[in-house]
C-alpha cells in the first residue's frame, strides 16, 4: 500500500547531477523521523517504506515531508530494507534508519562520490553513536563502519536481524561520518536487547545452529569481557558498563532462546 506522493520544488534537492534516492524503514519513529528527513532533504527521492504499521504519527510526518510512504508488515531488517530499495526510483540509494542523520560534511561527500566517474559500487561510513547526548568512542561503537550508500542493482541486504549489504562489486570506506542516535535510555537498550535476541535465536535455529547448556554462559561472559575490557568500555563510565552489560545479556539470551527452541522441537 502506498500513501502520499513526492513533493517537488524543494530548492535544496537536485543538488547532485546523478539522481539519489533515500530509503528509510520505520516503526513508531515520530520522534526520530523529522531530524532524519531534514538531514537528507538534498536527495531527489525520499522513501519511507515499511512503515511497519506504526501506531503513532510516523506516516503522517513522512507525508508532510513529501515522502512516498509504503505500509507493509515487518519482515525483518534485511528483507525490509530490500523492499525499500526495490521502490527507489534511482540507481544510487542511501539506506538509513530513522535514528540516523547525515551531517553537512557527509552530504557533500555523498554528492561528490556519486558524480565521480570512477565511483565504487558501495560506500562504507563510520557511524558516530550517541548516548545520553555523548559521542561513545569505545565499546566497539566507533568507528562502527557500515554500508549506507550503494548502487541498488549491485547488491542486496542479507540476513533477517542485522541486515548487511552484500555485493560482489567494489566497496570504499569514506571518512565522513553518519550520526546515530539509537537509544534514549537504559530501558530502550534492554527492550531492544530482548527483541533482537528472539529474532536472532530464530534465525540461528533456522540456519541449523545449535547450543548446549553452557553456550549462553560462555558467549555472554566473553561478550562482556570483549566490550568492557578489550574495547575499553570502562572508559565510558556507567554508560560503558550498561552498554557492555546489555550486549552480554543480549548474547546470553540469544543462545538461551536458541536452546529453548531446540527443546521445543523435540516435544
Amino acid at each position: 500500500m502506498e500513501r502520499g506522493s513526492m513533493q517537488t520544488g524543494n530548492e535544496t534537492r537536485n543538488v547532485s547531477l546523478m539522481k539519489l534516492s533515500v530509503a528509510i524503514i520505520t516503526k513508531n519513529e515520530e520522534k526520530n523521523l523529522p531530524d532524519c528527513l531534514k538531514s537528507v532533504s538534498f536527495a531527489d527521492d525520499i522513501i519511507v517504506v515499511v512503515d511497519s504499521r506504526s501506531t503513532d504519527r510516523t506516516a503522517e510526518i513522512a507525508e508532510k515531508f513529501g515522502c512516498r510512504v509504503f505500509v507493509e508488515d515487518w519482515k525483518g531488517d534485511g528483507p525490509q530494507k530490500n523492499s525499500a530499495i526495490d521502490k527507489c526510483k534511482y540507481e544510487w540509494a542511501l539506506i538509513l534508519d530513522a535514528d540516523e542523520r547525515i551531517p553537512d560534511e557527509t552530504k557533500h561527500e555523498i554528492i561528490r562520490v556519486i558524480n565521480n566517474s570512477d565511483a565504487a559500487d558501495a560506500y562504507n561510513f563510520p557511524r558516530k553513536n550517541y548516548f545520553h547526548g555523548k559521542w561513545i568512542k569505545h565499546c566497539g561503537w566507533w568507528p562502527d563502519t557500515i554500508i549506507r550508500l550503494a548502487k541498488k542493482s549491485r547488491g542486496t541486504f542479507k540476513s533477517i536481524t542485522h541486515g548487511k549489504w552484500a555485493t560482489d562489486g567494489r566497496v570504499v570506506t569514506l571518512n565522513s561520518p553518519i550520526e546515530h542516535f539509537s537509544f534514549k535510555t537504559y530501558s530502550d537498550m534492554v527492550r531492544v536487547m530482548e527483541g533482537r535476541s528472539s529474532e536472532m535465536a530464530k534465525e540461528m535455529h533456522a540456519a541449523g545452529r545449535r547450543a548446549t547448556i553452557i553456550t549462553p554462559f560462555i558467549h555472554g561472559i566473553a561478550m562482556f569481557v570483549k566490550i568492557y575490557l578489550i574495547r575499553l568500555g570502562f572508559l565510558e563510565g556507567l554508560d560503558g558498563f550498561m552498554i557492555s552489560l546489555t550486549r552480554a545479556g543480549g548474547t546470553f539470551l540469544k543462545y538461551a532462546k536458541l536452546l529453548e527452541l531446540q527443546r521445543e522441537e523435540k516435544k
